[in-house]
């Protein structure tokens, strides 16, 4: 094979669409090392890394030439099962070259997350590269501008102000819930589910106060474990619903495809609670099932509604913002020539 090799980004994230599109495009932790062979085998494509997060799904991706076959395989790859192709296929956007290393590094940097300078997207990141590594769907290219991303991410948080205030999903579900009751101490909390956003949002309900709080897992190890860290108590997975009743909050953020939470269950629930009940669902694919918002006294929020919520965060920070920015574009101009030119034609890794 010859000619230049050059870099892309191809996505949807929380800018580009509302959730209840995003989720379709949504890849489950556990396929991730399957979806990503699969992308790296379709034409054009000669490295691949798939990010999949709350907020966001993307590729990034190396190709030769003006990469379209690649582009046109990987739009076919997500938009094959979607309804409505067209409608959908306007939402992905399309980077390159510098532009596409600029996105990654701002990724990174938690630029570009919903709750501004977020800390998790930069593990989720690291993840994301792993699982590829491991996948082999990554080799020089890839591997190359990854690691240097990493520290590039590093330096703004270190070098900046972007981290102050509510720096995850989790800190700002917690705000979200504290502008619902004015005070936690005396609100009874459930967690449902036991991965990172979880834990996050549970150490921010015990730092702002919450003094009930409930977990529930389907792995029970865990949820013991996110229990004994914020001190709260574990209610097995098959009994949650019946502590409805005495909850006033509850945060769902679960891997699970289908919705754990619905509006038969919660009707019959409000019978005997005759008090507003405030879901928080912080998954994708969402876990609350919307037509929840339909049963009197409940009340739904998904991730579209914390970002309404963060826009005003990203306002107060809009000075912070544009320094990094301009630490990062500094950064691209300096790295491009390194990562985008004089290289010799490489051979994947089999």
């Amino acid at each position: 094979m010859s000619g230049a090799v050059h870099m892309y980004c191809l996505g949807v994230n929380y800018r580009s669409c509302p959730v209840a599109v995003r989720e379709q495009f949504a890849v489950p932790k556990h396929k991730l090392p399957q979806v990503n062979a699969e992308l790296a085998a379709l034409p054009g494509v000669r490295e691949c890394v798939l990010l999949s997060t709350c907020n966001r799904t993307e590729i990034y991706y190396w190709s030769q030439s003006q990469g379209s076959a690649a582009q046109e395989a990987l739009l076919g790859y997500f938009l094959d099962s979607a309804p409505l192709v067209e409608d959908r296929r306007n939402l992905f956007y399309l980077l390159q070259k510098e532009d596409a290393l600029f996105h990654l590094a701002a990724v990174a940097s938690g630029l570009d997350s919903m709750v501004v300078g977020e800390t998790e997207i930069f593990g989720q990141l690291k993840d994301a590269y792993q699982t590829a590594l491991a996948a082999g769907t990554t080799s020089t290219y890839a591997n190359r501008t990854f690691q240097r991303v990493f520290a590039i991410g590093k330096k703004v948080r270190s070098s900046s102000l972007i981290t102050s205030g509510p720096t995850s999903v989790g800190a700002a579900a917690v705000q979200m819930a504290q502008g619902i009751f004015k005070e936690l101490t005396g609100a009874n909390v459930l967690v449902i589910g036991a991965g990172e956003v979880a834990r996050t949002t549970a150490q921010s309900l015990r730092s702002r106060g919450a003094q009930s709080i409930f977990v529930a897992n389907r792995s029970y190890e865990r949820a013991v474990e996110l229990a004994s860290q914020v001190g709260g108590r574990v209610i097995r997975f098959t009994e949650w619903i019946p502590y409805l009743e005495n909850i006033d909050i509850a945060i769902v953020s679960t891997a699970s495809p289908v919705y754990v939470v619905s509006p038969p269950v919660l009707e019959q629930v409000q019978k005997t609670r005759r008090r507003p009940l405030f879901l928080i669902d912080l998954s994708v694919p969402r876990n609350v099932n919307p037509a929840c918002s339909l049963v009197d006294d409940v009340y739904v929020y998904d991730m579209d509604a914390l970002e309404e919520m963060t826009a005003e965060t990203r306002r107060c920070r809009s000075s912070e913002i544009v320094r990094c920015e301009q630490l990062i574009s500094a950064w691209v101009k300096e790295e491009s020539p390194a990562l985008f030119e004089g290289r010799s034609p490489l051979v994947r890794k089999s």
